[in-house]
């Protein structure tokens, strides 16, 4: 598994006064640095250093998100006067329930 194909993300920490490299594969590994560059460097660095770990304990190692296969549908639980005006929504704008939340959850 290459470190590559993680989903990496880099913010600005104001309670460490720091960048922070994030792996969102791994939640629980961080890295802080003074500029953005060597946050995302070092969190690098922990990935493959994590999974370097997790082959030698035999433990699985998380799929990179961005190879997993998503199928495009998922349930939500909503209110149901949620669901009623979400209806009426679609139904005066002349498109389908699934359409109209689509594209409420794309916007």
């Amino acid at each position: 598994m290459s470190v590559d194909h993680y989903t990496y993300r880099v913010t600005w920490s104001a309670e460490d006064r720091e960048h922070v490299g994030l792996c969102a594969e791994f939640p629980s590994l961080s890295w802080l640095a003074k500029t953005p560059e060597a946050a995302l460097k070092g969190i690098r660095q922990v990935v493959a250093q994590a999974i370097a770990d997790m082959r030698k304990s035999g433990e699985p190692i998380p799929t990179p998100l961005a190879e997993k296969h998503y199928s495009g549908e998922f349930r939500v639980r909503i209110p149901p006067e949620v669901h009623r005006a979400l209806a009426t929504q679609a139904a005066e704008q002349g498109v389908s329930l699934n359409r109209l939340a689509s594209a409420k959850l794309a916007a």
